[in-house]
């Protein structure tokens, strides 16, 4: 023991008892390496997960206007084809 108080367990040595003392001592540190993890492993875990309850990738979004196929129409009536 140290004059500032008991010393940290080491990472290394013995993980759960690092992970308790980490939850209840620097719980803003341990939080957010565990939230930081599960952003990887959803990355993994989740698409099997959609595919074992039937969910399909939806198309594509259109990122252009379909052009329709044959002539155009001529506009009349709209002061156009003054001379």
């Amino acid at each position: 023991m140290s004059a500032s108080g008991p010393l940290a367990p080491r990472f290394w040595a013995s993980p759960l008892r690092y992970c308790r003392w980490a939850a209840r001592e620097r719980p803003s540190f341990f939080w957010s390496v565990i939230i930081g993890a599960s952003g990887p492993i959803s990355l993994l875990v989740i698409p099997p997960i959609r595919r074992s309850i039937g969910a399909e990738t939806p198309k594509p979004i259109p990122m252009t206007y379909p052009i329709p196929s044959g002539p155009r129409k001529q506009l009349t009536g709209y002061d156009d084809d003054t001379e």
